[in-house]
């Protein structure tokens, strides 16, 4: 079965979106958007709704998204007829069965968590409800900001052809075309 509308819920899970330091910078607000998304992705007409389609990454032993572990959970149980993949790659579309469910003509809404991952391989995003890690190590020690990679990534997925939108228009998102 595929669906010409779907959306990828990347790697919202228990402690990657908790508070810092731990999690990511903006956790609350991340939270608070990607639940508005799926609030009204799960609210749209039948014939509008869009296929929803849940991530855990499987991440190493010690790790926030060790697998097996709680913090590994997704933040927002999937409801019946959405699916849940488990990946062990950065990219969504690698080493899973997400081809069975997206028609190669989808379109394709991509919210969640790794920015600087996950959700490059996306084709359109809402830029609020994502994240990027809490920084990258680069020369002399220094992190890289989370809100730099974010904007880095928008830059090379607007680049790509991908279209960023603002949460303004969520509400339109799945009701109509």
């Amino acid at each position: 079965m595929t669906s010409r509308r779907v959306l990828l819920v990347l790697n919202l899970q228990v402690g990657l979106i908790s508070d810092p330091p731990q999690g990511i910078p903006a956790a609350q607000s991340v939270r608070e958007n990607i639940a508005l998304v799926l609030e009204h992705a799960r609210r749209a007409s039948a014939e509008q709704a869009p296929c929803i389609i849940h991530f855990r990454n499987c991440g190493e032993p010690g790790d926030l998204d060790e697998e097996g572990t709680p913090t590994w959970e997704l933040l927002h149980p999937p409801l019946p007829g959405e699916f849940v993949f488990d990946k062990r790659k950065t990219n969504a579309f690698s080493c899973t069965a997400l081809d069975e469910h997206v028609a190669p003509d989808a379109e394709v809404v991509v919210v969640g968590l790794m920015s600087e991952y996950s959700v490059k391989s996306s084709a359109s995003i809402l830029p609020d409800p994502r994240g990027a890690g809490g920084g990258e190590l680069v020369d002399g020690g220094r992190l890289t900001p989370a809100e730099k990679i974010s904007a880095q990534v928008e830059e090379e997925l607007d680049k790509a052809g991908a279209i960023i939108l603002d949460m303004k228009y969520l509400p339109g998102l799945f009701e109509g075309r």
